[in-house]
């Protein structure tokens, strides 16, 4: 089969003809005659000709000319996209002292390096954390007799009813999410700052003395990955996606009285805190990051001395532990509150936290000296490059040391190399100073830089020395499994590293075949948002992610109750579909860091008018029951699956290019928006299975179980095929159907059978 080459417009004459008479009464609305006699009209319909000739001889474009008609273009290919994620570093043997790290320092995944995104202390000291979960269903009798010690040492019972809690560790094993705020009795998070157990020795006071003197006021890097769970993200036109510098997360530390002694009067026996200065970059509580406290003096790193066991944990005390070898290394307590309390799920937190980036640095890397000609361009050793970490210098023959050109995007905005005046406006020179057009471009795809012509960008003189730094990325290979990042070359003796939480948004560059098929919409929307189908192209390219489907609603803002698509002027919603998701692959969900991942790449190319809605679909979950006669001859177990699995692919939200790799089947872009599922149409997908003889019934319900005629799908929502049945014979009911569906039940416990005392 040939290769299909493609189409650069597929408009004809009539086409652009009737396009351009649409945009007269916008533009000129004084023009009222379109008839062929007006002369307007008439150079119209020339323009239309001489266009729809250039558009043909554009198409003809052959085999071997397609790569060069795409650098003519300069249509951009998306470069490989670094890995990223979050590691936390434990000095669990070496110096008792604060080590600093510094930016860039490098981490190992095997043979895969990361880099640490900012500099940190790491502090010799080991952290747990802690939250106080809520015992709903203590029995009273345990909450009378809690009552009565209460009265006992305080002399008369308490005011308010006591509510019992467990301390209970975090992040909890299997890296399941815990709700901070409805999960705990006080919405806190508590981390105890322990003395490491190499340095506990007889002297523990001593110890623990020694420990607060090594953290006095310095920088605790706080890490935190929250629930990824996300449901919309907003692009308003007022505003932009940039975080809020309110920050997600207080930290305090205990206000202990000189000595360590509370009150003698038990009104006055209470915990009071001072808060921390802390700053982070990115709003935790939405995606992964680090806040960096500033500790305070050795003096205010203290705990009280003279606490009564009954008075351990209870109130705003931090809570107890059980554990006395623990509780015995505690140098200080850090409470961490929620000010916006509608979110507050965590699945990971820790301390020594750093962000880290996938990319192996590249050094000095000499290139080909300058040759004093306009458009020199030069090839980097390596690729795909990081655009962003490219660091140039070049040194003329005659010049003492090098000078540093920076990384422009375009070089067509940059001043001429030797000020002169415009030829359009002979009173206004180009004052820029000619500095500023010592730039060059980088295409990181194909790992090349370019240098200006003269008039726009100063070229390199001839002998010139040019030397590079640069970072690559391996792409796809830096989505590396948690805890596989073990080692570091740099890292001090005695520190170790860890990554909780798997890495992610790493992506291989954009092949030329993806950007062939592009060229047309390319061409069209020259990478700005406007149209519906501009939307759908440009996020689907979005780099770093695998989407599997985009849809987008013009004029339809989801958040107004009881509004269809064309009712919300200014207003787009974009639906993504990812193409998989391990926690529901057969309704894939996108989690923030996905949601994030296309905010940052839409904000910069969608019109600053228009509020853009970035969202998941919505799923209806629903039953299926159905009931076959076979052919004679065939298998019975196999039909029953085919049919199964043609009815989740009919049913199926995603495009059947990513279910059945094989091209069995019709294909499909998925479910569509707004059309309801109803069993006539099942009916006739499930007789398409030629094994069928007939069809002798479907029963179709609604997320409850109750048989439906129809179920309606309005806006976002999708269905979700909750179970299915399909049985020789008439279908099974419902109540059957929902009954032979297991739950999902997670124990928590290894159940052990009673061995019975006799036989």
């Amino acid at each position: 089969m040939p290769i299909m080459l493609p189409n650069i417009d597929d408009r004809r004459y009539e086409d652009l003809r009737a396009e351009a008479l649409a945009r007269i009464p916008v533009h000129t609305p004084e023009w009222t005659n379109f008839n062929r006699s007006d002369p307007g009209v008439t150079l119209i319909e020339l323009f239309a000709f001489l266009t729809e000739t250039l558009l043909y001889r554009s198409n003809q474009i052959p085999e071997r000319n397609r790569k060069k008609f795409l650098q003519l273009l300069r249509v951009p290919l998306n470069a490989a996209e670094p890995a990223r994620g979050i590691v936390s570093f434990v000095n669990a043997s070496g110096p008792r002292e604060t080590l600093t790290l510094a930016h860039g320092a490098e981490v190992l995944a095997g043979a895969v390096p990361f880099r640490t995104e900012q500099g940190l202390d790491v502090l010799p000291v080991e952290g747990q954390l802690f939250y106080k979960r809520e015992l709903t269903d203590s029995p009273q009798n345990l909450k009378d007799y809690y009552n009565q010690l209460y009265a006992s040492y305080r002399g008369q019972p308490p005011v308010e009813p006591l509510k019992l809690y467990e301390t209970t560790p975090f992040p909890p094993p299997g890296g399941s999410v815990v709700d901070l705020i409805d999960e705990t009795i006080d919405g806190s998070l508590w981390l105890a700052l322990l003395a490491r157990p190499v340095d506990v020795a007889a002297d523990v006071a001593r110890t623990l003395d020694d420990a607060r003197e090594a953290l006095a006021n310095r920088t605790l890097s706080f890490g935190v990955v929250p629930s990824l769970q996300a449901e919309r993200r907003v692009l308003s036109a007022h505003q932009s996606s940039t975080p809020s510098e309110e920050l997600a997360l207080r930290f305090f530390v205990p206000k202990v009285p000189p000595g360590g002694q509370l009150p003698v009067e038990a009104a006055q026996r209470k915990a009071t805190y001072r808060e921390l200065d802390a700053a982070a970059s990115v709003e935790v509580l939405t995606e992964p990051g680090v806040i960096q406290v500033t500790l305070p003096g050795a003096n205010q790193l203290g705990l009280w001395t003279n606490l009564d066991p009954l008075e351990s944990g209870a109130g705003d005390f931090p809570p107890a532990i059980d554990d006395s070898r623990i509780a015995a290394r505690v140098i200080t307590w850090i409470r961490i509150r929620f000010p916006n309390r509608s979110l507050a799920s965590l699945r990971w937190a820790g301390i020594n936290a750093a962000m880290v980036t996938q990319r192996q640095s590249i050094v000095n890397e000499r290139l080909p000296d300058g040759i004093g000609e306009p458009d020199q361009e030069a090839a980097l050793s390596q690729r795909p490059v990081i655009g962003k970490s490219v660091r140039l210098r070049v040194q003329s023959s005659t010049a003492s040391k090098a000078d540093a050109w920076k990384r422009v995007e375009d070089l067509a905005s940059l001043p001429p190399e030797v000020p002169r005046a415009d030829p359009q406006a002979p009173a206004a020179p180009d004052d820029r100073p000619a500095a500023d057009a010592k730039a060059f471009v980088v295409d990181g795809e194909a790992g090349r830089i370019r240098f200006g012509d003269g008039l726009h960008g100063a070229r390199p003189q001839e002998g010139a020395r040019i030397e590079v730094d640069y970072d690559v990325s391996s792409g796809l290979r830096g989505n590396v499994g948690a805890e596989s990042i073990k080692s570091g070359p740099t890292l001090p003796p005695g520190v170790s590293v860890r990554n909780p939480v798997p890495t992610w948004g790493g992506a291989d560059a954009e092949a030329v075949s993806a950007a062939e098929k592009l060229i047309p919409r390319y061409l069209q929307h020259r990478d700005r948002l406007v149209t519906v189908a501009d939307y759908e192209s440009i996020v689907t390219r979005t780099p770093g992610l695998d989407i599997a489907r985009v849809e987008a609603l013009a004029a339809y803002n989801p958040e107004l109750p009881d509004i269809a698509p064309g009712d919300a002027p200014g207003a787009i919603t974009v639906m993504i579909i990812p193409r998989t998701d391990p926690a529901t692959p057969d309704a894939p969900m996108p989690d923030s860091l996905f949601l994030n991942t296309v905010c940052k790449y839409v904000e910069p190319r969608r019109l600053v008018t228009t509020e853009v809605h970035l969202r998941g679909p919505k799923y209806q979950d629903i039953w299926l029951s159905v009931g076959i006669t076979v052919k004679a001859g065939e298998s019975i177990a196999e039909v029953r699956e085919r049919v199964k699995q043609r009815l989740r692919l009919f049913l199926s939200p995603l495009p059947s290019r990513f279910l059945s790799p094989s091209g069995e089947g019709e294909a499909n872009d998925g479910w569509p928006l707004g059309t309801p599922v109803v069993p006539l149409e099942l009916q006739a997908e499930a007789s398409r299975e030629p094994a069928v003889q007939r069809i002798n019934g479907i029963r179709l319900g609604d997320a409850d179980g109750i048989e439906r005629t129809d179920i309606k799908m309005e806006g976002l929502e999708l269905p979700r095929l909750r179970g299915i049945s399909v049985t020789v014979g008439d279908p099974l009911h419902l109540a059957e159907l929902i009954g032979t569906v297991p739950s999902e039940v997670v124990t928590g416990f290894v159940p052990v059978p009673i061995v019975p005392g006799e036989c």
